[in-house]
């Protein structure tokens, strides 16, 4: 699998999602959950989550032409293990609490399929002697 490519879109992905969450964390929850963000420290826990989002798409953003590295093997290990719980978390909740919105079950294949992603780029990719 092209790591590289898979870097560049985690990148757009996520800088454009930590954004979006940055300006607007209730629309973007109501999209995913469908639940309105209705105290203060909610709307504040979502524009933190953005702030992650954004750094990792930058992080991405930044490793995607470096080449297999130890810092590029940690980086997709760190994706992979985000991705897959929020597929499991955003699965459960759908499953469990019965949450229904738009864009829930389109984030839990896309996380998926990115989890998916890294496990062949780790599994094809050589790995750097450190």
């Amino acid at each position: 699998m092209n790591t590289k490519l898979l870097l560049t879109l985690v990148a757009v992905g996520e800088v454009l999602t930590g954004i979006a969450l940055l300006i607007a964390p209730s629309v973007i929850v109501g999209l995913l959950l469908g639940a309105t963000l209705d105290y203060p420290a909610a709307i504040v826990v979502g524009r933190v989550a953005g702030a992650a989002l954004l750094a990792i798409g930058l992080i991405c953003w930044l490793q995607r032409e470096i080449g297999r590295s130890a810092a590029q093997t940690g980086l997709l290990v760190g994706l992979l293990v985000y991705n897959a719980a929020v597929s499991i978390v955003l699965a459960y909740t759908a499953q469990v609490d019965g949450t229904r919105a738009i864009g829930l079950w389109p984030a839990v294949v896309l996380h998926s399929v990115v989890a998916i992603w890294c496990v062949a780029s780790l599994r094809r990719a050589p790995r750097a002697d450190s």
